[in-house]
């Protein structure tokens, strides 16, 4: 059985803006989720009181599973390579590109392998909010770099008052059009907006909602200053629980988990996909169309403006069930779960199959064939 690819996540921001910080936050709050770290620089990374050496063509294997590399853009393919072999069993890479370095050069070069075991995660940004100024005016290039993201990361949110923030959040939204904006402080995010952590026992082929979840006291809190007022809470009632959760990372956005025994109707659901709400970062899980003459489940795969299908086995027994979840900052959650139910299909059977075509479009390496769509080659990314 074909393993998903691996998604491959890119952070970039200037020097200084806190890109270093937020991956080692990552990797200590990983908990079992193997990660793959490119640093696309020259020099030093630290992470759990470790040291590696920024030097081309070194690897080391940390005891949590986690690897990092040193690597020159060039050589970047190759390195993506060795860490998606299936042996390694990595959950995601995140490539931290170098504070010059142009994102949209690593976009395109994750878009362009022919690597079938890696899949595009995204570009999260990471901003300075104390030097948002100062950092506009040397590199006028950080605006273009914001119309690429596809998440938004204000560090050192602590460091600025409340206008402040809600000045240049503003100033964001005029370049990122419709993306989440995350605040933060130390680069604290909740790991859940970029990484799935294996739940305990790892469920194979399940996805699990309380990923997302996670009410681990000791590190589910920001402690050190994150501000998220300017930021809507988590969905009410998502989570049975008398505690105030107002100070804890995943308070900072919204999810949303649909589950249908119905099928999807292809075409309302990829009129969904093609208009989604502003704020809606990710969506991952398992579609069943119930579409005569096409798989019964497909997985599910977007990020921004990312988007793709994968055909994938049902197990013995396992029920046909669409189960989504929807991750997002500023979202309407109520409306967005009645578009996703305008999306069930009572009579999958009537369903012609040319309504799959809008689908089919985004399954990778789908090749041509009669009544199908042409040219999926630059299928699955929406910018």
């Amino acid at each position: 059985m074909s393993r998903k690819p691996v998604p491959v996540v890119v952070l970039a921001g200037f020097l200084g803006s806190g890109k270093t910080t937020l991956l080692n936050h990552l990797l200590r709050q990983s908990r079992g989720t193997r990660i793959g770290a490119v640093v696309n620089d020259f020099g030093a990374i630290e992470i759990d009181a470790m040291t590696v050496a920024g030097q081309v063509d070194s690897m080391v294997s940390l005891g949590d599973g986690c690897l990092c590399c040193a690597v020159d853009t060039s050589e970047l393919d190759e390195y993506l390579g060795r860490l998606s072999r299936p042996d390694l069993r990595i959950d995601v890479i995140v490539i931290e590109a170098s504070g010059l370095a142009e994102p949209q050069e690593l976009i395109r070069m994750i878009l362009a392998s022919d690597n079938p075991d890696i899949v595009y995660g995204g570009l999260v940004q990471v901003v300075d909010a104390a030097e948002f100024d100062a950092t506009r005016s040397r590199h006028p290039e950080t605006d273009r770099h914001l119309t690429l993201a596809d998440l938004v990361v204000l560090n050192k949110a602590d460091r600025v008052d409340e206008a402040g923030r809600a000045r240049i959040r503003a100033a964001v939204g005029e370049h990122a059009v419709g993306v989440p904006v995350v605040s933060a402080a130390y680069g604290q995010i909740d790991p859940g907006l970029l990484i799935d952590r294996r739940p305990a026992g790892e469920r194979v082929g399940q996805l699990s909602f309380d990923d997302l979840r996670d009410d681990v006291h000791d590190d589910g809190h920001d402690d050190r200053g994150s501000d998220g007022t300017d930021t809507a809470p988590a969905e009410a009632g998502s989570r049975a629980d008398d505690g105030d959760h107002s100070g804890h990372l995943h308070a900072l956005y919204e999810s949303v988990g649909f589950v249908s025994a119905e099928p999807m109707n292809p075409r309302r659901l990829m009129e969904f996909l093609d208009a989604r709400p502003d704020g809606l970062y990710r969506i991952k899980g398992f579609v069943h169309f119930g579409v005569p003459g096409h798989p019964e489940k497909y997985t599910l795969h977007a990020v921004g403006n990312f988007l793709r299908f994968y055909p994938s086995p049902r197990a013995e027994g396992e029920e046909t069930l669409t189960e989504l979840v929807l991750i997002g900052s500023g979202i309407d959650t109520e409306a967005v779960r009645a578009r996703l139910d305008g999306c069930r299909e009572h009579a999958p059977q009537d369903v012609p199959a040319e309504s799959m075509w809008g689908v089919l479009r985004y399954v990778p390496g789908l090749s041509e064939g009669p009544g199908e769509p042409d040219g999926t080659e630059e299928a699955g990314l929406l910018y």
